[in-house]
């Protein structure tokens, strides 16, 4: 049986659309130092309430413009605001739970119900418009939560506004269900390789920045000898990162959504699955910059969680998307973070060159497994899509 043709039109990535993303670049580079800032599980907290609300605004905004049409002068309006209250609201994350809780709120809240009330009217399908309708039933639950969250003191935000995040989140993850009532994706037309080279270009911008962050710990740091190695160690890590999704990753998860009937599905997993590998990121680089600086000290226990559990995440997350979607490439994936947690504990009685070593050698031979792996998984995955053809 052929798989049916779901989409209409094949859309490239538009200018405008690479511009909104540098706001959010931004962005992490702002949870970055949030988190550097405030090391501690209180700070920890706090950056995944802030993460959840900044990335949650990225995929709403991306998913309604590939939907909408990115093309149309109606949705490039509703981008070029939101990225202007983007840029403000993301302005405010150093200061959120401290002095600028509202300056973080309203702009967050404007963007969710504004973005959500516009696909509800003008989504393309019944379907859909439906689906948004729900989205925005979701959001006036967790809105009040914000505003309450913006107008207490800074120690009880924390709770109102993770309570807001986690609602936020579980309705992204489970595409806003509601009793009777759920999103019934199968063959609505979507573009769904325009969506998926947005996140693929998101991804590279995010690594890209934490390359930023690590350039700028190296600016900071002496000549010397250890902050050189620690500088080269961190590169090598994330450049280990790139290739476990660069290196075929992406080809896989390429014809494995040119194949399936449920375009949309595999796309919303992909979007859940960046929220936690981007994270991982945000850890990695905090401790990234942390051993640069910092390269003669021994491992705390902070500095491991940061070097070894950033790439936890990132790797958990793309081995939850990969056994979602094509039930391959995922135990590779998995092991290695077994692997890392091991070393994680390991790396609080080594310095912290030998730790990064320790690193760099764990994600150096899961890359080049992965790179064997990806290219015999999108082989077989065309070789079954052309047998079930007529």
């Amino acid at each position: 049986m052929s798989v049916p043709n779901v989409l209409d039109i094949r859309r490239e990535v538009s200018p405008l659309e690479l511009f909104f993303d540098l706001v959010f670049v931004f962005a992490v580079s702002q949870l970055s130092h949030h988190l550097l800032e405030h090391l501690s599980w209180r700070g920890a907290a706090e950056t995944a309430v802030l993460l959840v609300a900044v990335f949650g605004i990225w995929a709403f905004t991306s998913f309604e413009a590939t939907m909408l049409d990115i093309g149309r002068p109606r949705t490039r309006l509703a981008v070029v605001v939101v990225m202007g209250m983007g840029l403000f609201m993301n302005a405010q994350i150093s200061r959120a739970f401290t002095t600028n809780s509202w300056a973080f709120a309203i702009p967050l809240l404007m963007i969710l119900l504004g973005v959500q009330t516009l696909a509800a009217v003008a989504a393309p399908s019944p379907e859909l418009r439906r689906h948004f309708r729900r989205a925005l039933a979701w959001t006036s639950v967790s809105a009040p939560l914000w505003v309450v969250g913006a107008a207490v003191e800074s120690g009880p935000r924390l709770w109102w506004w993770g309570a807001a995040a986690v609602i936020d989140l579980i309705g992204t993850w489970l595409a806003h269900p509601l009793p009777g009532h759920v999103l019934r994706s199968p063959h609505l037309a979507f573009d769904a390789d325009h969506m998926l080279e947005r996140l693929r270009l998101f991804l590279i911008l995010l690594l890209g920045e934490t390359v930023l962050t690590i350039g700028g710990a190296m600016s900071q740091a002496p000549v010397e000898l250890p902050a050189i190695a620690a500088s080269a160690g961190a590169f090598a890590a994330l450049v280990c990162l790139w290739a476990a999704y660069f290196g075929g990753g992406e080809d896989v998860v390429a014809v494995h959504i040119a194949t399936t009937s449920d375009p949309i599905r595999s796309v919303r997993w992909g979007m859940n699955a960046t929220y936690v590998a981007l994270a991982g990121l945000v850890a990695l680089a905090v401790g990234s910059e942390m051993v640069i600086t910092h390269p003669h000290e021994h491992v705390s226990v902070a500095l491991a969680l940061l070097l070894f559990g950033g790439p936890v995440l990132y790797l958990a997350s793309q081995a939850w998307y990969y056994h979602a979607t094509t039930r391959r490439a995922w135990a590779e994936r998995i092991t290695a973070c077994v692997v890392l947690a091991v070393g994680g504990v390991a790396a609080l009685s080594l310095p912290v060159l030998a730790s990064l070593a320790l690193l760099d050698v764990i994600l150096i031979a899961l890359a080049i497994v992965l790179s064997r792996v990806h290219g015999r998984l999108a082989k077989a995955i065309k070789a079954a899509a052309q047998g079930t053809q007529p």
